[in-house]
């Protein structure tokens, strides 16, 4: 097993937070209505994708009924239908669907990642749950030797990376950060987001668009910034 690999084992064992360890296993005890012949995960969630990948997408954390509930990243939820139809048709992933870890999906030059590898109550981890699994995604970083391109996915992900290199940086949507890794900010596939039009599905294509192109152009290490969508 690869370095990663033993990684996400960590990972999955993980039990630094114990407000996210009840929680998540009460939901996958009680379930949703929808999900009660299913047996949910329950654990943290690790991250998934291309070991070579040249763009890392970071997320919040897993849904309740989401990843919570099939034990794969945006899988199993509206958001994650929203996310891998965008890279579905940016050549990142062989599907446009995800519903279960044995769909046959993969990834190629992408791997995505979270702020918090566990379900929190709200959709909201605590300052010092973010805390306690950044280092997780800070091997990652070391781990994932081409990475070109960082798409923070909301500003919950967004500042946590800025967190882990040091950087300030304003928060728009298609907006690109001249680092290294080069940030590309986006609004987050919440359902709040799509099912207000506040992120469209050829807003998010725009973005894994941009990605795909400063992940594999020689020499873009020094870019404008793009005007976002606030």
């Amino acid at each position: 097993m690869n370095e990663l690999g033993i990684l996400q084992k960590k990972i999955v064992a993980c039990v630094r937070c114990p407000r996210l360890v009840e929680y998540r296993r009460e939901i996958a005890r009680v379930k949703r209505r929808a999900y009660l012949d299913q047996e949910y995960w329950g654990k943290p969630v690790p991250s998934f994708g291309d070991p070579e990948a040249r763009v890392l997408i970071l997320g919040l954390a897993p849904g309740a009924h989401g990843a919570n509930r099939t034990g794969r990243v945006f899988t199993g939820d509206k958001s994650g239908e929203f996310l891998f139809r965008a890279l579905y048709e940016t050549g990142f992933a062989n599907q446009p669907t995800a519903v279960s870890r044995d769909d046959g999906l993969t990834l190629t030059g992408a791997y995505i990642s979270a702020s918090a590898h566990c379900a929190p109550p709200d959709n909201k981890p605590t300052p010092q749950e973010l805390r306690n699994c950044r280092p997780y995604l800070e091997r990652e970083l070391e781990l994932l030797k081409n990475l070109r391109v960082v798409v923070a996915l909301g500003r919950i992900a967004f500042d946590t990376y800025l967190s882990i290199i040091g950087k300030r940086a304003k928060f728009g949507h298609n907006l690109v950060h001249a680092f290294s890794p080069i940030l590309i900010a986006s609004y987050h596939p919440s359902q709040q987001n799509t099912s207000t039009g506040k992120l469209t599905a050829p807003m998010l294509r725009e973005v894994f668009e941009q990605a795909r192109t400063l992940g594999w152009t020689p020499g873009t290490t020094t870019l404008p910034c793009t005007e976002p969508r606030l």
